[in-house]
């Protein structure tokens, strides 16, 4: 099916449901369209504000500061020497050479010279490195770097990656690049990036993201949709000068910064010491560390959304639904273990937008759960005409939400209105599980994982995670309820 013909056909659709809407059901239960607008409202002006400053970003305030800092850059004497810092993993060996030749050929271009210091932990692909490092014809500004380590996990591997680079002795104006092993980097990124480090309230910064996505067409989908949420969401952010994550896969960190004891130190080993869980250390989420470093010292930090890598991802399951949920866990792990602490910072550090953008985090998996709930009591014990009304609904704001998204990237498949609710009502679900069991981690390539119960006292946590997450849901029911005790009355 065609797109245009497709977009038609769920227009259609849309319209034949809200019209087979028994007439009055929308008048007989006044107290829960009363309760489901007012969450409604909440999220939809949350997202328009978003959307409208992500456009001044884009539009207007970004390519003026990327003007000045450009001619600031330009009449300094020197330019920045580049460290990349990559770190490989049980990385297909087809992915790690177009990585490692678009971070050479990169490092070339890079004016003040370029370090690249490899992380890696089997001899084959130190080999690899070595084979295409060899057949640049022009890296005489290049220097190679190879760091083998034992297979402990990506954080030691990025501290005593970053433990290298402090023994070369970076400059202020220096930069070290933070690449994963899966990720192309373009091949301008120095000459990009560098010029915004000439302000030194900036930290770091991150830039736009695509992908080349192997699995199921919907998983495909999927993750494009995903990039396309998080170039809105970067750009409004940045519009404070302040991002909600230096994404792991491709980040520009001031080498100053990145080499400071204590930011090796948080990157090597977080934790956190939660009041029910104990001693919360940190597996996964080394993006969060740094990020969560810089924050705390009051660096500003700039979204690129002009400058784009390539990250290569592969569905990690057999099962869209199965392959969603995995990374969703990690994702959203990684996010809550530092929300609480970031929303500690005051607001006046920070930044007011940003620290109530780190609230939204926690509260919008409530809000998001209120209206399907509620929906879903009513069809139950009251009237299932509500549900054709709620589907119509459903469909068309998440079909005008996906416009709003294509001013960004253009076009979409009809498959995206689908996995938008997809994402919100099971990220919701997903984040209220997650944030009872934040001592639970897994990296998706590696085997290792940590906070699974072992013992009576893992028992005791796991059972108290099961109350606190139930009785959770019971406040959350019961709110639902009493706001639309009127629509809900057999209930109550």
């Amino acid at each position: 099916m065609s797109g245009i013909l497709s977009h038609a056909v769920y227009i259609l659709v849309c319209l034949g449901i809200a019209l087979s809407i028994p007439g009055g059901v929308l008048g007989a239960h006044g107290a829960l369209v009363i309760t489901l607008g007012a969450v409604g409202a909440w999220r939809y002006l949350w997202a328009a504000t978003n959307f409208v400053r992500a456009q001044i970003y884009s539009r207007w305030a970004y390519p003026r500061w990327r003007g000045e800092a450009e001619q600031a850059y330009a009449q300094q004497e020197s330019r920045a020497h580049a460290y990349f810092l990559v770190t490989s993993y049980k990385v297909e060996q087809a992915i790690s050479m177009r990585v490692y030749r678009s971070v050479f050929a990169a490092a070339a271009r890079s004016e003040g010279g370029a370090t690249v210091v490899a992380s890696v932990v089997d001899i084959a692909d130190e080999r690899l490195i070595r084979s295409i490092f060899g057949k640049f014809a022009d890296v005489s500004g290049v220097k190679l770097i190879i760091d083998r380590i034992p297979g402990t996990g990506k954080r030691d591997a990025l501290a005593t990656a970053l433990d290298t680079i402090a023994g070369e002795l970076p400059s202020t104006r220096d930069i070290v690049l933070f690449v994963d092993g899966d990720t192309i980097v373009p091949v301008d990124i120095v000459a990009r990036s560098a010029p915004f480090f000439t302000d030194r309230r900036i930290g770091a910064l991150t830039t736009d993201e695509m992908s080349e996505t192997t699995g199921s067409p919907l998983f495909r989908d999927w993750f494009s949709l995903r990039f396309n949420q998080r170039q809105m969401m970067m750009c409004s952010m940045a519009l404070g000068r302040r991002v909600l994550t230096l994404t792991g896969r491709m980040s520009v960190i001031r080498a100053d910064l990145a080499t400071d004891k204590s930011f090796i130190d948080q990157v090597g080993s977080d934790f956190i010491d939660h009041w029910r869980l104990g001693r919360v250390n940190f597996l996964t989420g080394d993006d969060k560390s740094t990020w969560y470093w810089l924050l705390r010292h009051g660096f500003q930090m700039a979204y690129l959304p002009d400058v784009q890598s390539i990250s290569m991802e592969t569905q990690p399951r057999a099962g869209f639904i199965d392959s969603a949920t995995t990374l969703m866990i990690r994702w959203f792990g990684n996010m809550l273990r530092t929300n609480g602490r970031a929303m500690a910072l005051s607001p006046r550090q920070i930044g007011l937008f940003t620290w109530w953008s780190i609230l939204d985090q926690r509260v919008s998996m409530w809000t998001t759960l209120a209206g399907p709930i509620a929906v879903v009591l009513t069809a139950l014990f009251v009237d299932p005409a509500i549900l054709p009304a709620y589907f119509a609904w459903v469909m068309a704001t998440r079909y005008v939400s996906c416009w709003l998204l294509a001013s960004f990237r253009g076009p979409f498949p009809i498959t995206y209105p689908f996995l938008l609710y997809f994402g919100q009502i099971l990220g919701s679900v997903i984040k209220s599980y997650v944030v009872f069991r934040i001592d639970r981690q897994k990296w998706t390539r590696q085997a290792t994982s940590i906070g699974t119960s072992v013992g009576i006292s893992g028992q005791a946590r796991a059972m108290s995670s099961i109350y606190m997450h139930a009785l959770a849901l019971g406040w959350l029911i019961t709110a639902v309820l009493l706001l639309s005790r009127s629509a809900l009355n057999p209930l109550i």
